[in-house]
């Protein structure tokens, strides 16, 4: 194949047109949209849209028919303008880059070790024993699974939920997540995030035409030597009200907060319902860590609240729920007068999850909804175990100087590294570059270390500001944390006495 020239389309391919006799033209087709076919030789169309002018493409064929290739330059604006500014995914590069090097990997958020043994089984026997789970299921979700659902959360939030009504199950909670901004965020409308926020909120209040408005947890100072919590990052009541506007549509909420590990108190909570009340705004709660409380804090559901019910969007994942973040099966719950437009969203894009996901789900939820409470309930092991993961990496961190701040829940923690900032200020990188993205870097090429910059998630004209924080993943499994220690052993040691 030869290439003619330089365009934005991709490659354009030659061949024989199956509509005319002899002497047969030939076809041009876009191979990155094979819609997109033109008959030569009538190249009157060329000039205008490819980047090679007629007599050189007839040169070319003569000499390399019939596989030519060209390259397409449209007239017309290829990406929807909604992509604008979207392009670079901050994970991609410090994956990749960890990838280069022997490291412990403590920045991506999933387990590496199994679910439990009851949900493996209830996947199994979905995959296994009944041929008719790889058809397609209900397109709001396998009924068994909308019917614990609503079961198991109404009880929760305190409200008799519809399974028809008031469940949408989805892909993963991101899914969730999608469908909630392109359901009720329109042009123009804002959307309040609070900072630091799980970095897809922004992009998906942009696609969808909205204005992402920022406020920030702020940290309250500690005495010397007290190791800080995630409790002491709070709201300012004044600041947050002043982000309420008549052009707010929603407010997102996430709690337990991701990267932070801050779990909202009831006072908080109330502080962000009254606020919504008050200026008519929407909640979308994104409370995938629910079950991941730790030091006997206990999780609120902001639709708990009273009057909060009809204006909340409340997610789950069973990726974090059950520690299986690969069978990608997430929920929303809400009023029936909203859930209705997200449903439309659904019917209009996925139509419809993988059966056999929800089957173990369901069957997951069924049991737990049995054990809830009791010391066998996972709901009960599994943040006592990640609680004393958490202990653990909260004191090895603290032997090579950097300094944790305590999570109350989630999989993560975040430290601080103000003194390597002040230590080694110069660290390599782009001169705009936030310090906390060039020490990570500097993290895994000299201390096989793999974590996630806090300023990441944080809007642009707040990075600055809080470019002293990494974020570290402590749901793993021992040997990572073992793993994790003698990394931290040699860098102690390289620090001399």
């Amino acid at each position: 194949m030869k290439q003619l020239g330089s365009g934005k389309l991709g490659l354009l391919k030659l061949h024989p047109s199956p509509l005319c006799s002899e002497p047969r033209p030939w076809t041009l087709q876009c191979l990155s949209n094979p819609a997109n076919a033109f008959l030569w030789p009538d190249c009157s169309f060329l000039p205008g849209l490819f980047s090679v002018e007629p007599a050189a493409l007839s040169r070319s064929l003569s000499r390399h028919p019939p596989h030519i290739t060209a390259q397409l330059t449209m007239s017309k604006r290829l990406p929807a303008r909604r992509l604008d500014g979207l392009e670079y995914n901050p994970w991609v590069e410090f994956i990749e880059l960890s990838k280069e090097y022997e490291t412990v990997n403590l920045g991506q958020g999933f387990p590496n070790f199994p679910p439990p043994d009851f949900a493996v089984e209830a996947f199994q026997q979905a995959v296994s024993e009944d041929f008719m789970l790889n058809q397609y299921t209900m397109a709001f979700g396998y009924p068994p699974l909308t019917k614990i659902l609503a079961s198991f959360f109404g009880k929760l939030l305190g409200q008799e939920l519809d399974p028809l009504e008031n469940v949408l199950v989805t892909v993963g909670a991101y899914g969730a997540l999608f469908t909630a901004f392109q359901a009720l965020v329109d042009e123009g409308d804002e959307v309040i995030i609070i900072e630091p926020f799980f970095d897809c909120y922004e992009p998906m209040t942009l696609m969808a035409g909205g204005r992402p408005v920022f406020v920030s947890l702020k940290p309250s100072p500690t005495q010397d030597g007290e190791l800080d919590s995630s409790s002491n990052w709070r709201l300012d009541p004044t600041e947050l009200a002043s982000k309420f506007t008549s052009r707010t549509k929603a407010l997102v909420l996430n709690t337990p907060n991701n990267p932070l590990g801050k779990v909202f108190s009831k006072a908080e909570l109330e502080l962000v319902a009254r606020l919504c009340q008050q200026h008519d705004v929407l909640c979308i709660s994104d409370e995938v860590y629910q079950w991941l409380v730790y030091d006997g804090l206990q999780h609120i559901s902001i639709a708990s609240l009273p009057g909060m019910w009809a204006r909340t969007l409340t997610i789950g994942s069973a990726g974090k729920t059950f520690s299986a973040t690969g069978w990608k099966v997430g929920w929303v719950l809400g009023p029936d007068h909203i859930m209705r437009h997200l449903r439309t969203v659904h019917q209009n894009s996925i139509f419809h999850c993988p059966t056999q996901g929800q089957v173990a789900v369901a069957k997951s939820f069924e049991r737990e909804q049995l054990h809830m409470g009791q010391p066998s309930s996972y709901f009960v092991q599994l943040p006592k175990a990640m609680q004393r993961n958490r202990d653990h990496m909260t004191h090895s961190l603290q032997s090579v100087g950097l300094k944790p701040v305590l999570s109350q829940g989630s999989y993560f923690l975040i430290a601080d590294i103000s003194d390597f900032k002040s230590k080694m200020p110069d660290l390599p990188g782009a001169a705009e570059e936030p310090y906390d993205r060039r020490f990570v870097k500097w993290m895994i090429k000299n201390k096989g270390l793999v974590a996630i910059p806090v300023s990441i998630f944080y809007s642009v004209s707040h990075q600055k500001d809080f470019d002293h924080y990494i974020r570290f993943c402590f749901v793993k499994d021992e040997a990572t944390l073992q793993a994790m220690d003698k990394k931290l052993q040699k860098w102690k040691a390289e620090l001399g006495p």
